[in-house]
């Protein structure tokens, strides 16, 4: 496993993280990747740990706070092994988000105990609105946090790059948190990635294998179990996702499977202002085959100019 600095925070982190959105299991509606159980859950992360990732996202909405509850066993006797950093803003996807500056304190400190912890390496403001992150209520409850010691750095995870910009010009923050992907590079189009190089701020790449349509395992035929959130995408999304990652990978010349997912982890980290990229791990192979995507470097240049210029004239994402 490579490291890489989180920006400006002092923390390095390995390069490929843990996504822990999928190890929280199903809660209301079609939220998650379905039911999981918590053996094989805490296995993964147990390998994970193993392999050298030691990046950690979570959130108190995954699974409404049991992903974070998986996370404080794993690391058990081990703390000093892991970065973690988890989100306040929602702690149930059915319920209104809360960024008030007494909700942002009362979140950190559950998630402190979920997390059998007494610091978060990073507390993430889970896709607020601009006037959230300058509020100077806001500010003042994260500084507060941080002179306590019970976070040591605190960043955004913003809805899309346009918002992710708009938060580096609005205020000094110490990492960002947006998608990106061989099917959405709308960080590097929009000036997101050059800006936050420009700037030393830490910078999350979420999403990196497009739930799971660039691992080559998803077909026009895959049938998503009840609580997938892929169930409920309309089906031209869904076959416009195959049909592109089929032909991003021909155009690099590799095959479905394996080799595929390794190749849309190296996409991300061919790019150097990305700090780590976080897909979700819900099994052991899965941290196995991910973690192995590191020491294989990034993309050769050719590659990656050739999945812009591909980005350049076609649209992944199919408009309601």
């Amino acid at each position: 496993m490579r490291y890489r600095p989180l920006g400006k925070t002092g923390l390095q982190v390995s390069e490929i993280g843990f996504g822990a959105w999928g190890i929280g299991g199903r809660t209301v509606e079609q939220t998650s990747y379905g039911d999981t159980d918590d053996r094989t859950s805490l296995a993964a992360l147990d390998r994970a740990l193993e392999r050298g990732i030691t990046f950690f996202d979570t959130s108190a909405a995954y699974g409404n706070g049991h992903s974070e509850e998986l996370i404080g066993r794993a690391v058990r006797g081990k703390r000093s092994r892991a970065v973690i950093t988890t989100k306040a803003g929602y702690e149930a996807w059915d319920r209104a988000p809360d960024f008030s500056p007494s909700t942002i304190v009362a979140s950190t400190e559950r998630s402190l105990a979920r997390l059998g912890t007494d610091y978060l390496d990073l507390l993430q403001l889970h896709n607020p609105p601009l006037d959230v992150v300058t509020a100077p209520d806001v500010l003042a409850a994260l500084t507060g946090l941080v002179q306590d010691g019970k976070i040591r750095a605190w960043g955004v995870s913003a809805k899309g790059p346009d918002e992710a910009l708009q938060v580096l010009r609005a205020c000094d923050i110490a990492v960002i948190q947006a998608n990106f992907n061989m099917m959405d590079v709308r960080v590097v189009s929009s000036g997101l990635l050059a800006e936050v190089e420009r700037l030393g701020i830490g910078f999350i790449a979420r999403t990196p294998l497009c739930f799971g349509f660039l691992s080559g395992t998803i077909g026009h035929d895959s049938v998503f179990p009840e609580g997938d959130h892929r169930a409920r995408w309309p089906r031209a999304q869904l076959a416009n996702w195959v049909d592109g990652a089929a032909d991003l990978m021909a155009a690099i010349s590799t095959a479905p499977g394996e080799a595929a997912a390794q190749a849309a982890l190296r996409f991300c980290l061919s790019f150097p202002a990305v700090s780590t990229t976080i897909p979700g791990i819900m099994r052991p192979l899965e941290a196995d085959q991910n973690a192995a995507a590191s020491l294989l470097g990034p993309l050769p240049r050719q590659a990656v100019e050739a999945i812009l210029e591909i980005n350049r004239n076609r649209r992944f994402f199919v408009s309601a």
